[in-house]
């Protein structure tokens, strides 16, 4: 027996196995599901830190619209383990490559792969204002698809950290006419007249001067305090964080990577198969746009092709002189 990163105990995971999924939320638990329909041995390593873990419900994921993101991960542990395959609650730390593929678990343990699916995601790095982390999932949030008909129709508040929250703030104007854009770090002169025209039009009151906090009232958000001791009323704070990928293990293989405006990502092509040979991601590891009906959709199609392949190579073998 090991001890994997969460302090449980474990067996011994020193075999042999076709793939190894490194992650286990969504895109990680939807490859895996192909991976064991297909018979082939799998192991998904799960640090448990969805990206989504601090919001109560996830929308827009047909048939599943509501439902709560540790319940919808429940199922899919429960899915996958129908078909054989095993799951291990620890962090891969690094990996390497012979003639397969070797993940260290922070827990001790080692286990071999002949082809490995990257699905370890990213992080949200909040901005540095007091009470928004506490806040956020919560009424400070990011993503209108993901929250704005909980919140239609209430005061909004966008904070803008770079030139970029015009857009966000023209976005949630969709789900409110009450919107306001503080532009917190954002000087004046910054914006484009086409952006100040857009604003206008689309009603979003543009407020500058520094964000120091928010007002909180029987524990929900009710204002917007600034540096110079200004409160605007405000329900809602929509926040651009900044994205963290997740890449460590693919540096370590020599993936290359793409910059982004929201951080650098693997090389792919259309089934998340990436530059090093044998290995795949899919879902916020691959892109910060990612939903997660994103990333299950991706794991599915990053699994298939990995079946594909291990049939394929397998098959070269056997005619090979």
């Amino acid at each position: 027996m090991t001890q994997n990163s969460t302090g449980t105990a474990t067996k011994d995971l020193r075999g042999r196995y076709d793939v190894v999924v490194v992650g286990g939320g969504a895109a990680g638990l939807s490859a895996a599901l192909v991976l064991g329909r297909s018979r082939l041995r799998t192991l998904v390593v799960d640090a448990g830190e969805p990206r989504n873990a601090p919001s109560n419900h996830m929308q827009g994921y047909l048939t599943r619209d509501g439902m709560s993101p540790a319940e919808f991960l429940a199922l899919g542990r429960k899915e996958i383990a129908r078909y054989g395959v095993e799951l291990v609650r620890d962090r891969a730390v690094d990996v390497s490559r012979a003639e397969d593929f070797t993940v260290e678990l922070a827990g001790g343990g080692t286990v071999h792969a002949r082809r490995l699916i990257v699905t370890t995601g990213l992080g949200d790095e909040l901005p540095a204002v007091a009470g928004i982390a506490e806040r956020f999932g919560r009424d400070v949030l990011h993503c209108p698809f993901c929250h704005g008909w909980e919140v239609r129709d209430e005061r909004f508040g966008v904070l803008a950290t770079s030139p970029l929250a015009v857009h966000q703030a023209l976005m949630v104007s969709g789900w409110s006419d009450d919107v306001t854009l503080f532009l917190h770090t954002v000087a004046e002169h910054e914006l484009s007249d086409d952006d100040l025209r857009r604003l206008a039009a689309a009603g979003v009151k543009v407020v500058p001067g520094e964000v120091a906090g928010l007002r909180i009232e029987d524990d929900a958000l009710t204002g917007v305090r600034l540096a110079d001791g200004t409160v605007h009323d405000r329900t809602v704070l929509f926040v651009a964080p900044k994205a963290v990928p997740r890449t460590g293990l693919m540096e370590r293989l020599g993936a290359e990577l793409q910059d982004t405006p929201f951080g650098a990502y693997p090389v792919v092509d259309p089934t998340g198969r990436t530059t090093v040979p044998g290995v795949w991601t899919a879902g916020n590891a691959m892109g910060f746009a990612e939903q997660v009906i994103h990333a299950a959709s991706g794991g599915y199609r990053a699994a298939t092709a990995v079946v594909g392949d291990l049939i394929m190579s397998d098959l070269d073998a056997a005619v090979a002189p």
